[in-house]
């Protein structure tokens, strides 16, 4: 399988699809979001790196409208300083982004971060549990499901990681470090928001408790645990 990456700079492609496929990850291209979002969908590909600004159907279109149908991983690539690009892009459900312009090797060393963190990983003859129950979610192992009240969880491969690790660890607190390394395989840095947006919107698709209080508490300047009712 291969990269898809949707970017209306022609010039920039050719260079990321020969840097790429150099260090054994094989790039196509589209060059806009109407027949970028048609191939995504086709589920061909591992993951896709989409470019916000681009004339038409822009990447956010695209990711808005991908995140309805899929749970591909996504790279999103945004104008250098533009925060509310990155953060309107992780409340719409991208894994990861990059600024422009971007070093091909950081971008080669960001696909593999994400495709490592959401991949099955081996059992190592190890045979998980068939079924974890935590307050009104219940965790299926095997088949990387959540229900919660016993509707199934439409959730990325991010926040599927994310919520995994924290019901691992119910009741007790997980660091912002330790999730950030162990959900989204990388070190967080200073001013790095995903996380938080990543639990912003885990918050809204759980069932709060009973108070009204979402599942998943912060401890200010700690990390975030969550509560079993």
């Amino acid at each position: 399988m291969a990269i898809l990456m949707i970017d209306d700079d022609v010039e920039l492609c050719e260079l990321m699809q020969r840097f790429l496929t150099g260090e054994g990850l094989p790039v196509e291209c589209a060059h806009d979001g109407e027949s970028g979002l048609e191939l995504a969908l086709s589920s061909t590909y591992e993951l896709a790196i989409i470019d916000v600004m681009m004339p038409g159907k822009n990447g956010m279109d695209v990711l808005r409208e991908l995140r309805r149908q899929s749970d591909l991983p996504v790279i999103m690539l945004t104008a250098r300083g533009e925060d509310m690009d990155r953060i309107i892009g992780l409340e719409l459900g991208a894994d990861d982004y990059l600024p422009k312009p971007c070093n091909p090797r950081e971008l080669a060393a960001r696909i593999r971060a994400v495709l490592r963190r959401t991949e099955k990983q081996p059992t190592e003859n190890i045979e998980p549990p068939a079924l974890i129950h935590c307050g009104t979610l219940e965790w299926h192992p095997k088949s990387h499901l959540v229900f919660d009240n016993g509707q199934q969880l439409e959730l990325t491969s991010t926040e599927y990681n994310i919520l995994t690790e924290l019901i691992r660890h119910r009741d007790e607190v997980v660091s912002k470090q330790d999730l950030s390394q162990q959900a989204l395989g990388k070190r967080l840095g200073p001013f790095d928001r995903a996380l938080d947006m990543h639990i912003a919107n885990l918050r809204k698709k759980l069932t709060p408790c009973r108070n009204g209080e979402p599942v998943i508490r912060t401890m200010r300047g700690v990390g975030w645990f969550l509560i079993e009712e």
